[in-house]
């Protein structure tokens, strides 16, 4: 059975002779309602101001038409896309692996990694590695976890509570969005999606304390 009668679906508004209703709900130029008029007399209304007949509301009925010169529509509603597109902030996540029983100076060193991540506006997975008989202690990790989010609570939040995964117990800081913000300002174009960690900072984050 052909699924294709149909052809492809257009996501563009129907325009001027392809608009199929009988008659309109007609809007001018500026916004102002012209009210309900057959669709010979919008056109020849477009036609008049030359302007193009753009049904905005296909749904409604009857439809709702507008006159506006679709090329200018077209290049404007681009340039807006483009523009939310270069906008658009991407997430970076960064992973910091710690042991349950890290010793005072590899526990600072890395909060200040953690730190400086959140400061980038990145978000910082943390994960704690048990071995052995670690892993009859998990309360080890999870206090570990909470001294560690409370100790940057001003720049981030818990966005993903300490769960158990296996052998390790993993968190996600996130960082508020007033350092999201800057971080964007200060790094235009910086790129990064999500779940992606920069291997750089991986270099600088897989020691384990020991």
């Amino acid at each position: 059975m052909r699924t294709d009668l149909g052809g492809p679906i257009s996501v563009e508004p129907r325009v001027n002779d392809q608009i199929r209703a009988r008659e309109v709900r007609l809007v001018g130029p500026e916004g102002e309602q012209v009210g309900i008029v057959p669709i010979e007399r919008a056109l020849q209304l477009a036609a008049d101001v030359d302007l193009d007949l753009v049904e905005v509301a296909p749904m409604a009925r009857p439809p709702v038409c507008k006159l506006m010169d679709f090329g200018k529509f077209k290049y404007e509603s681009a340039l807006k896309a483009r523009e939310a597109r270069r906008n658009q902030q991407q997430t970076v996540i960064k992973e910091m692996k710690l042991r349950p029983k890290i010793d005072s100076h590899d526990y600072e060193t890395k909060k200040g990694h953690v730190v400086r991540f959140l400061k980038a506006g990145d978000k910082v997975k943390v994960t704690i590695m048990f071995r052995g008989r670690e892993q009859s202690r998990p309360e080890l990790g999870r206090r570990l976890l909470d001294r560690l989010s409370q100790e940057v609570a001003d720049l981030g939040f818990v966005e993903a509570a300490p769960k158990q995964d296996g052998r390790n117990m993993i968190m996600v800081i996130a960082p508020h969005r007033s350092l999201k913000v800057a971080a964007r300002g200060a790094k235009p174009g910086a790129e990064g999606v999500e779940g992606e960690v920069a291997p750089a900072e991986v270099a600088a984050s897989n020691g384990t304390g020991e």
